[in-house]
């Protein structure tokens, strides 16, 4: 370790997670604060269903090499529970896509959803469609599904760019009940302006353990937030310490 300070932050951090996934084995499930653009996800669904109009989903540009392939990991996730409760109510989902590698992983996920609702039938490979791994080419692409299908519901979940925007006001404009969440905190700011919900920050990557509600991985987020907790108590502490003529304490970090 370069400093003292980054190792007692890892043993935070790791202790808090090990701790949580410790006591969720022993039958003590752990609580996380809700997130409302991950609850709302089953309304705009059932939004969908009402209405008899189909759901869209992308996940963005990131392949699955790139530094940004947390994010798109993070929007499959949630589109293996989008495809799942899309095909319980048996209605199409549209997943648009830009990076041609992510298309069988795609297809498995419609293929297990279907098996899981006893309803084969319900994949249709036609509703996975690529546009182009061309940015503006499949921004293109993706507005004009927006406008030509109209979905009741539209989840933009990964890395965005310029497009951010271009999605949000087409998916705003065909009437689509909007949930987004991105890493990207250049096109946040548009996400909040124009869509019903957006997911800030990390709430995309702990977006997998939230909806499968599988208390290990539940565990593992809260005890994230716990090593969170703890690192905010040392920073404040440094802070006050530092503000009456005190540096011992940022001294003994420095070391």
């Amino acid at each position: 370790m370069k400093s003292l300070s980054g190792f007692i932050t890892l043993l935070i951090l790791c202790g808090s997670v090990l701790y949580m996934i410790y006591r969720a084995r022993k039958g003590v499930k752990p609580e996380i604060r809700r997130v409302p653009g991950l609850d709302v996800i089953d309304e705009a669904i059932g939004r969908a269903t009402e209405m008899g109009r189909p759901v869209h989903f992308t996940k963005g540009l990131a392949s699955l090499y790139s530094s940004e392939a947390p994010q798109t990991i993070a929007g499959l996730s949630i589109l293996s529970y989008v495809a799942r409760k899309c095909a319980q109510n048996g209605i199409p989902l549209i997943t648009t896509i830009y990076v041609a590698e992510t298309i069988p992983l795609v297809i498995q996920m419609y293929r297990e959803a279907a098996a899981v609702a006893g309803v084969p039938e319900w994949v249709n490979e036609y509703n996975i469609r690529y546009m182009s791994s061309h940015r503006f080419t499949y921004a293109t692409g993706v507005q004009g599904v927006l406008q030509r299908e109209r979905p009741a519901a539209s989840f933009l979940m990964g890395y965005f760019m310029a497009e951010a925007l271009i999605f949000a006001e087409s998916g705003f404009l065909a009437g689509a009940m909007q949930v987004a969440g991105t890493a990207s905190t250049s096109q946040t700011p548009f996400f909040v302006a124009v869509c019903d919900y957006t997911l800030l920050g990390d709430e995309l990557f702990a977006a997998g353990a939230y909806l499968s509600g599988e208390p290990v991985q539940v565990a593992s987020i809260a005890g994230q937030d716990v090593g969170k907790y703890w690192a905010m108590i040392l920073l404040v502490v440094g802070l006050i310490l530092s503000a009456v003529g005190s540096n011992w304490l940022i001294n003994l970090l420095k070391l």
